[in-house]
């Protein structure tokens, strides 16, 4: 198998799945904050803040159910149909996503978010890819490079909407489904036909007892869970409500939002690189204080956004994913070494889950705070972060018989 290949077509899918996410961001604040009435904002004369939150959890809500499933189910019937079934689905996904904008229909935009979400959960079998082909230090810089690609697509997909919204708004989606295409035959060049899967199972059963929850039942695995839970909620505030609060503080445009984020995501994609050699050596207990570091460094970004002051939010979000790289590529290998007993499919899929279940979990909360001050939404996640660096701290310490000596 050629590895190269290999990490090549895992990045670009790694890449587009946020793509896919992350490309109606700039779309929508606009949409639903900026006063106009239309069919989206004025649906059944809800708040247009409140029908912006379901908005944005909806699509969230799918990637739950497809990191939940797809990861653990690429373990019974191989990561390749998988794959390419995902990404021609998601390609189609974003058609009617376009369709439903254009309709200014808002029940069928949730469910062409939802449905893409659903597919785009992928991202599980990706990492599950590298954590299964590649070993120590190679695994840990494969991974973080595969992280890189997700965060690239918080800065591509917001770009390429800035960029081409102006030529219509179904151009943004009709670029993502061409790449999307490319992706999967890319991904069938580069990964190796399967044996025929001697599962005896219905899909349904091996849905519904091997998803990646199942982890859950495990102490170690359930600990973590809790504690990324924390952590990605402050980095799914930060997602999810920093362009609503440039709109609100900032009076910013889909372009200029587009534009920030165009920073932010290059710094943390070259972070990701970087934490790729940098962390590769880290095991252990060292592992966990220094996810700790950078758990603390994720709550000091979103909260220098929750104090409301622009210049400072704008230098917070430019910097923010310096410490939300380093944390991904040292809590991840961390995990694929110490629980892959449990198959990478499901330890990446629980932890893509996680990150699935904090941005739901903000989106209805954010919902409700924005209604009273979107700068709410930012101190609630900062301090889930901050909380989520003193927990690693604590099982650093309760690990330490386990794991060898600590400082």
């Amino acid at each position: 198998m050629n590895h190269l290949l290999l990490l090549t077509a895992a990045c670009l899918l790694a890449l587009l799945s946020t793509v896919g996410a992350s490309l109606p961001y700039p779309i929508l604040p606009p949409l639903f904050a900026s006063g106009a009435a239309n069919g989206l904002n004025a649906f059944m004369d809800l708040p247009p803040k409140l029908l912006f939150g379901i908005a944005l959890a909806i699509n969230p809500v799918g990637l739950l159910i497809g990191a939940t499933l797809l990861g653990p189910l690429s373990d019974r019937y191989g990561r390749r149909p998988l794959l390419l079934g995902t990404a021609f689905g998601a390609a189609a996904g974003h058609a009617l996503t376009a369709f439903a904008l254009v309709q200014e229909s808002y029940p069928l935009f949730i469910v062409a978010r939802f449905a893409t979400g659903l597919l785009e959960g992928n991202g599980s079998i990706c990492r599950a890819l590298i954590a299964e082909k590649f070993t120590g230090a190679e695994r840990t810089r494969g991974l973080s490079l595969v992280n890189g690609a997700f965060h690239l697509g918080w800065l591509v997909g917001p770009m390429l909407a800035g960029l081409t919204l102006g030529f219509g708004i179904v151009v943004p989606f009709a670029a993502a489904i061409v790449a999307l295409v490319l992706a999967g035959v890319l991904a069938a060049l580069a990964l190796p036909r399967e044996p025929a899967s001697l599962e005896t199972s219905s899909l349904w059963q091996v849905a519904r007892h091997r998803h990646a929850l199942n982890l859950l039942r495990h102490g170690e695995p359930r600990t973590l869970f809790f504690i990324q839970l924390a952590g990605f909620c402050g980095v799914a505030a930060f997602y999810e409500f920093y362009p609503l609060w440039l709109v609100e503080e900032g009076q910013y445009d889909a372009a200029r939002i587009a534009l920030i984020n165009m920073a932010m995501c290059g710094i943390m994609t070259a972070a990701s690189v970087v934490a790729g050699r940098m962390m590769g050596q880290c095991t252990g207990g060292e592992s966990l204080r220094m996810a700790g570091w950078f758990a603390w460094g994720i709550a000091l970004a979103v909260a220098c956004v929750a104090v409301g002051n622009l210049w400072l939010g704008l230098a917070a979000i430019t910097l923010f994913g310096i410490p939300n790289a380093f944390f991904n590529a040292t809590v991840q290998p961390w995990a694929a070494e110490r629980f892959a007993e449990h198959g990478q499919g499901a330890v990446m899929g629980l932890m893509s889950t996680t990150f699935c279940l904090a941005t739901i979990l903000m989106a209805l909360v954010g919902a409700v705070l924005v209604l009273i001050d979107t700068r709410l939404v930012l101190a609630v996640g900062a301090a889930a972060s901050l909380w989520a660096g003193w927990r690693l701290h604590g099982w650093r310490r309760e690990l330490a018989p386990a794991l060898g000596t600590i400082r």
